[in-house]
């Protein structure tokens, strides 16, 4: 993984913010992060995970990544976007249904928009860098309007 760290509020209204690893497109977090995003203990969060590889919903090669870290004996498992958004429409707490309300709207508006604008970034992102993002998705009009 990378050594690029960003910092992400899951929530519009800022109730959550953690530190995440973005590498190869995804974000990536450990399981005391998942827990703390959906306010639930590990045992459950353990569950889940386990249930959406048995499930086959998410391959677990594509989207769990082993890392040493310090003062831990053993590699810690990380996870990708798609096990976050996997498990938080399967687990039950008041934060996670703020999760699937966020996670609900944000792809409302992309389906009625046929795209998603993150505001900040656009505002701190040169023009060619811009530029060539925006050419990326061109071809694709059901991705992106121009």
């Amino acid at each position: 993984m990378s050594d690029v760290k960003n910092q992400i509020a899951i929530y519009e209204d800022g109730e959550l913010s953690i530190d995440i690893e973005i590498t190869n497109e995804t974000i990536w977090v450990n399981q005391k992060q998942i827990c703390e995003i959906f306010g639930r203990e590990r045992s459950v969060v353990t569950k889940h995970i386990n249930n959406i590889f048995k499930d086959k919903e998410v391959d677990i090669k594509s989207n769990v990544q082993k890392m040493h870290i310090a003062n831990s004996d053993k590699p810690v498992s990380f996870y990708s976007l798609d096990i976050i958004l996997a498990v938080g429409y399967r687990i039950n707490s008041s934060q996670a249904i703020k999760f699937r309300q966020w996670a609900t709207k944000i792809l409302k508006q992309y389906m009625i928009d046929g795209y998603v604008v993150n505001a900040e970034k656009l505002q701190s992102q040169k023009l060619d860098e811009l530029k060539e993002t925006l050419k990326k998705y061109k071809g694709n009009n059901k991705c992106l309007k121009i």
